[in-house]
């Protein structure tokens, strides 16, 4: 088997650093392992983890990531390697056992440039199974393959990838631009310049949820803003099939916000404006039958749910419309 270098970008991450690596060493492939770890200005005690893992295990090595944002960290990871695949990892995700072998032989299998699977979101506290809940249903994050699952064939894109190197070179690596959907822009860019990516649902990542609304919100919001940059400077994005799910949020918000305002007006004027806040009252309402389809996945999480629904689709929504140009 070809060897294999895994690039992992690193921020604030001591909770879950030694988990994530751990995963990779373990893994059952035959080709040599090299990782990377891009270490940014962490607050909390990372580095240190960090250091420990790199002094207990030579294929583990670090490099300095200075601005602690993922693009960055994940280019100078790979300006520190030379293989031809290229496996990238988040220090707040799990390999599942066999994942490089597996994504390595569907490269091999189908020609594609990057391989990916499955984000299985997995929750230890209430609010973080029905975050997890939330984000392996198309309620809260749509019906994209790599969050719902699907059957394996070309994809627009997928969770964290496997890339042929060549794949990389070719588009320049990844755009320093995006501080978030880094991963899907460089997925359009290799897609333009006729390369394939490809899911395969037997290919699975564990997924670490943010672990409070306020992180969250920001998370989404961030989400949501970054999408509207790579619409904005990809402006065929707007037209694929995809492209309806993402303007799905924005459009919410707008009418809840609309409908407020109109019923307000309505209630005071004693017309029938008060009507307006049926759009409002409509999306609550939904959110809560949207929350009893997903009880059984967040178990005991559940009553999270209507505020974690509403959390990701408003936040999302609010970034979208609020983004400006990077």
């Amino acid at each position: 088997m070809p060897a294999v270098a895994v690039v992992m970008p690193v921020l604030n991450e001591e909770n879950y650093l030694e988990a994530a690596v751990l995963a990779i060493l373990s893994q059952d492939y035959e080709g040599s392992i090299q990782v990377v770890l891009a270490l940014g200005p962490s607050t909390d005690r990372t580095n240190e983890v960090a250091a420990r893992i790199c002094a207990g295990d030579s294929r583990v090595s670090s490099v300095p990531n200075p601005t602690g944002r993922t693009p960055e960290g994940l280019n100078a990871a790979l300006a520190a390697t030379t293989q031809e695949i290229v496996v990238r990892v988040d220090a707040h995700s799990e390999l599942s056992d066999g994942y490089i072998r597996l994504a390595v032989e569907t490269l091999q299998r189908t020609g594609a440039d990057n391989v990916g699977g499955i984000m299985g979101a997995r929750g230890v506290t209430k609010f973080e199974k029905a975050v997890a809940a939330a984000m392996t249903s198309p309620l809260g994050v749509g019906s994209a393959s790599f969050h719902t699952g699907g059957t394996e064939g070309p994809a627009e894109t997928v969770y964290l990838g496997v890339f042929k190197r060549s794949a990389l070179d070719r588009v320049g690596g990844y755009d320093p631009a995006f501080t978030r959907a880094q991963d899907w822009e460089m997925n359009y860019r290799i897609r333009t310049t006729g390369g394939t990516v490809w899911f395969n649902p037997n290919l699975f990542v564990t997924y670490r949820p943010r672990p409070n609304v306020f992180k969250l919100a920001k998370q989404y919001f961030e989400y949501g803003s970054w999408r509207h940059e790579v619409m904005r400077r990809h402006p065929d994005t707007r037209r694929t099939k995809s492209a309806l799910r993402y303007f799905a949020p924005p459009l919410a918000v707008a009418l809840i916000v609309l409908g407020k305002i109109l019923g307000t007006i309505g209630l005071v004027m004693g017309n029938a404006l008060v009507w307006g806040y049926v759009f409002p009252l409509g999306y609550l309402a939904l959110t809560l039958l949207s929350s009893l389809t997903l009880v059984k996945r967040a178990r005991s999480g559940a009553l999270w749910l209507p505020i974690v629904l509403m959390t990701m689709q408003m936040s999302w929504g609010i970034g979208f419309l609020t983004s400006r140009k990077k």
